[in-house]
């Protein structure tokens, strides 16, 4: 089987997370015989949706969106995607503003980590539980 066929073959993905840090430390993909491999770096950037917004970006774009609605912005919520030269402007102008803020300490990699994991336990929690023969023992 090709690197390719494999990929594309694995449905189910395994996270191991260090609980104290809330970092990733290893990823696996199971394949449809429940047999694991860990993930190369090149599978993980090609899973990565290109042109996917990181939660950095998304925190920016809300820091932006609190300034625009102190600021009265009245303007109607733009619902096409933001251009690359559109997002760049956005980080210069913003980004700055974030690091003189409270808000620094949450583009902290350890304060990421740490909401990413707790939110991954809460929709664990949340979402309804699998279907008989939905996932691998």
């Amino acid at each position: 089987m090709t690197d390719e066929t494999q990929q594309s073959a694995d449905e189910f993905y395994s996270f191991t997370i260090d609980r104290t840090t809330a970092r990733v430390v290893k990823v696996e993909a199971l394949d449809a015989n429940g047999a694991r491999h860990e993930v190369s770096d090149q599978e993980k950037a090609s899973l990565a949706r290109a042109g996917s917004a990181p939660l950095e970006r998304a925190f920016e774009e809300a820091f932006a969106a609190g300034i625009d609605c102190i600021l009265g912005d009245e303007a109607p919520p733009d619902e096409t995607e933001e251009s690359a030269q559109d997002a760049e402007l956005r980080h210069v102008l913003v980004a700055p503003l974030i690091q003189q803020s409270p808000a620094k300490r949450l583009m902290q990699r350890e304060v990421l980590d740490r909401v990413i994991f707790d939110t991954l336990l809460q929709h664990s929690i949340k979402s309804s539980p699998a279907t008989p023969g939905d996932s691998f023992q």
